[in-house]
């Protein structure tokens, strides 16, 4: 993927080092952010080069980015191909689930390159990327293939595919505040989390009662305010924080940039509103399904069923917390505080349902990042499980969160 006058020499040792180095390089701005974010520039001051330097392996940085997704793919193939030679499912899914953490090991470490997260592919629209991650998915979902005691359909396989990819790819918001002599145990609590869920053994499912209307802001209706937020969170979700710019929120609602700042101050004023509307529906959420229910288990299931019904359906999006990689630096540290509290509220409820007995003994912390990364992950079921509507989130995606990945299908 290297520019024309290098791509047409023979690749040497020192070539395919400098160009490794460079793909590194890349992508530890990559993952701080984002595809829009990231500047040959910066990528070349790290490596004490200048940008011409860079640009004669890649011709710019969406090329450039490009290769830093198709090396995580890469790299991630590996992880699902050493789970997928095991024979029981709960050892291809610890093979997969170690593999990818001992990894992350070795590079807290330094003994290996970092590793792409995958928060802007859809926003790099690059075909060969595209057809790398649907690949990537494919395989992963062999994962589930083949089990007759796990008897799933595909709509279950899809669903259950994207869990788990949620859940790995969200390990990069907890895992590095770990110290790496712990990565191989939060490796095993992980698995247990989702091969076997939340839910006690024997726990009968608990009813919900609780619709998305609920958390509807009545105050809101068609205020052009709500629908400049709208707007910006669709966008952000799509493309990064810099991949909606104030250009494109505009154009998505067919007003003016003047129309743009005759109701916002600036652009971080919004993007600060939208995650603020964000944590009030989740908290909104948290209060009704507290509320509602009468054990730790039927809380967390009527909250989790909520906000997935929430963002199936079409009502204003809540913010992916992926976004949080892409906004500026001295936004991150209020925004992360606000989302951590979120996850403590998650762990008080599972240890409310570990206390009353609905739900079976886990790592509370851990498992709190678990339900945050499957509700966050919920906005982006329609991708990879279309066949998943609002009616069957529950069923085919809630349910096997809480009663594990490994739990049996409808068949």
């Amino acid at each position: 993927m290297g520019s024309d006058a290098a791509a047409s020499r023979s690749p040497t040792r020192r070539y395919a080092e400098r160009q490794t180095a460079i793909i590194a390089s890349a992508v530890e701005v990559l993952n701080r952010k984002g595809v829009r974010g990231m500047t040959l520039g910066e990528v070349a001051a790290r490596l004490d080069l200048v940008p011409t330097g860079v640009i004669y392996y890649f011709r710019n940085k969406e090329e450039l980015a490009a290769a830093c997704f198709l090396r995580g793919v890469e790299l991630f193939n590996g992880f699902i191909a050493e789970g997928a030679a095991a024979e029981s499912p709960r050892e291809r899914l610890g093979g997969f689930i170690h593999a990818y953490v001992d990894f992350q090991r070795r590079a807290a470490l330094g003994e290996a390159e970092p590793l792409a997260v995958f928060n802007d592919v859809r926003a790099l629209r690059r075909a060969a990327v595209d057809e790398a991650y649907v690949d990537m998915f494919r395989a992963m979902r062999g994962l589930f293939d083949g089990r007759p005691t796990l008897a799933l359909s595909r709509p279950e396989r899809n669903a259950r595919t994207h869990l788990l990819l949620a859940e790995i790819l969200w390990t990069a918001a907890w895992l590095p505040r770990r110290e790496p002599e712990d990565y191989r145990r939060a490796a095993e609590r992980l698995l247990s989390v989702v091969a076997d869920g939340l839910a006690a053994p024997g726990a009968p499912w608990p009813e919900t009662r609780l619709a998305p209307e609920a958390l509807d802001d009545p105050a809101a209706g068609d205020d052009p305010a709500e629908q400049f937020l709208r707007a910006a969170t669709e966008l952000i979700n799509e493309e990064g924080y810099i991949g909606a710019s104030v250009e494109k929120i505009s154009a998505r609602l067919n007003v003016t940039k003047g129309a743009f700042y005759h109701h916002n101050q600036t652009k971080d004023d919004l993007v600060a509103a939208c995650f603020e509307r964000t944590f009030q529906v989740m908290n909104r959420a948290i209060r009704a399904a507290q509320a509602a229910s009468e054990s730790g288990l039927q809380a967390l299931v009527s909250l989790s069923t909520l906000l997935v019904e929430y963002q199936l359906s079409g009502r204003a999006p809540l913010l992916r917390t992926s976004a949080l990689t892409s906004v500026p630096e001295t936004l991150q540290p209020a925004l992360l505080a606000r989302f951590d509290r979120i996850s403590e509220r998650f762990a008080a409820m599972i240890s409310d349902g570990i206390a009353d007995g609905s739900l079976r003994p886990v790592d509370v912390n851990i498992a709190a990042q678990a339900v945050t990364a499957m509700i966050n992950a919920g906005s982006e079921l329609r991708h990879w499980a279309p066949e998943v509507e609002r009616a069957e989130a529950q069923s085919l995606y809630v349910r096997p969160f809480f009663q594990g990945l490994l739990s049996p299908g409808r068949g």
